[in-house]
């Protein structure tokens, strides 16, 4: 089921460098010139599979098989031992507007967390609404903020520096399970001269000046600081390219160890299939010997392929990336609905999908 999906050589580490300002050709892309190809694959494989939702059959477990529209927390309760020891700690939080300190710090000790600690939303996507909070007031302002009668996890903070999403597929016929492909996520970040600003930093990387331009991020930088000669400042909590984040293809990180890792995490996680599991990790030699990683979250069929926003990939090469990972979900979701599994219907999905855009503009602000 899963020979097509596309390897790239081995290429040096990268885990400490600051990113370049050159973009990758799909980074270059309007997001709708992007869409066509992709679109245009969808209804083909759709029309070959008789079903234009059929991925929502690829988890069953998971609201629309994790296309669209369903919460973090849902893979969170469905983890065994296993699965939960590699997963940060974490709660869910709902309807905590005014809730008193005593309210707080008890919830806060249930689950084990202790400041500073991130805040995401529970019904999330490319870093909305996500906030590293360092006090109680600032988990108070966030909770006020968040709407009202919704869903949002408290995770403890990681301070590994290096970032992953780990892109997992099972077959549900054989019972294979393999990595079909691992991205590198790089913050946002400058290098200081000793002489510029950090603001005139940031204007002069193409990439970096995305952090200010978000008008739904909101940073607590100093931009009249003049950072020393080889400082890097990181600039935001999230590494989405919509702030000035940098994806790099980990295709030689992928090892029979990660594997094993990740499939006896996977397989602790009922029908769960296909997905990227985004983890934190201490280095790149104890991940690819599947060590030293922890997992933040974990998306389903609705994962990108964010690999292939690598700047060293070309437009075709990163088109490919795409394709092949849409046609894996499709086979996914193809031989659960050979077992039984019914995918959710188009209107379904059209309302999942408005409810989750309509909601992302109401979060808070990200950091």
């Amino acid at each position: 089921m899963f020979a097509d999906s596309p390897r790239l050589p081995s290429r040096p580490s990268v885990a400490c460098a600051p990113p370049s300002v050159r973009r990758g050709a799909l980074e270059r892309m309007p997001k709708w010139a992007i869409c066509v190809p992709i679109v245009f694959q969808w209804a083909w494989l759709a029309l070959r599979h008789a079903s234009v939702t059929l991925p929502t059959a690829a988890n069953p477990r998971i609201t629309a098989g994790g296309l669209v529209g369903e919460g973090k927390l849902e893979y969170f309760d469905q983890m065994g031992p296993r699965a939960r020891a590699a997963t940060a700690r974490h709660a869910g939080i709902r309807d905590a507007h005014g809730w008193s300190d005593a309210a707080w710090q008890q919830a806060l000790e249930a689950a084990r967390l202790s400041f500073p600690l991130v805040a995401k939303p529970d019904l999330g996507l490319c870093g909305y609404g996500v906030r590293k909070l360092d006090s109680l007031d600032a988990l108070r302002a966030y909770a006020a903020a968040y709407p009202a009668g919704e869903t949002f996890v408290l995770q403890e903070y990681l301070d590994d520096e290096g970032e992953a999403g780990v892109f997992y597929a099972r077959d549900p016929a054989s019972g294979a399970g393999r990595l079909i492909g691992l991205a590198l996520r790089y913050y946002p970040r400058v290098l200081g001269d000793g002489v510029a600003t950090l603001g005139q930093l940031i204007a002069g990387d193409a990439r970096a000046a995305r952090v200010l331009g978000s008008k739904a991020h909101a940073s607590a930088l100093d931009l009249d600081a003049v950072p020393a000669s080889g400082q890097v400042v990181r600039l935001s909590t999230i590494g989405s390219t919509r702030v000035g984040g940098l994806y790099r293809d980990g295709a030689s990180l992928v090892t029979p160890e990660l594997t094993a890792a990740i499939d006896a995490i996977a397989r602790d996680m009922p029908e769960f299939h296909f997905g990227r599991f985004d983890v934190r990790f201490s280095s790149e030699s104890e991940l690819a010997a599947g060590r030293g990683f922890t997992i933040m979250e974990v998306n389903g069929a609705g994962s990108e392929a964010i690999q292939a926003w690598d700047p060293d990939i070309g437009l075709a090469q990163g088109l490919r990336m795409v394709f092949a990972k849409q046609r894996v979900v499709f086979a996914i979701g193809a031989a659960n609905r050979r077992r039984g599994v019914r995918p959710i219907g188009p209107l379904a999905l059209i309302r999942l999908n408005w409810r989750q855009n309509a909601l992302i503009d109401q979060y808070p602000p990200s950091n």
